[in-house]
């Protein structure tokens, strides 16, 4: 067992939190939606970071995608926008899923009733 010990260190951050929705919120704009989504991961660097979000139908359909370019370790939660998503029309909820570098997209995502 204690020849394990090395290798399972190095799994960690494989095992780490996958990045929390813990507030979004959307509003109409001229020129499609903006949402506003609030993330919290432990991110440990460019190793491992929250690096992503994206609106979904509850089909699963992507309406949108916002990439995100560097790890906030000390910034946390964060809290960025993306503009210009274009809704369907009948749609009243949409879905949030959020994205970390290593482990990719989140199973669990977030229902956003559209106001």
């Amino acid at each position: 067992m204690r020849y394990l010990l090395p290798f399972l260190c190095l799994a960690g951050p494989a095992l780490a939190d996958p990045p929390a929705i813990t507030d979004a919120e959307a509003r109409a704009a001229g020129s499609g939606w903006t949402f506003r989504v609030t993330l919290s991961h432990p991110d440990i660097g460019w190793d491992h970071y929250a690096d992503g979000w994206r609106i979904e139908t509850a089909e699963g359909t992507v309406l949108g995608t916002r990439g995100l370019a560097h790890p906030h370790v000390t910034e946390q939660p964060f809290t960025r926008s993306l503009s210009g998503v274009d809704i369907p029309e009948g749609i009243e909820t949409v879905y949030i899923r959020a994205k970390c570098s290593v482990d990719g997209w989140n199973a669990d995502r977030v229902a956003l009733g559209l106001p």
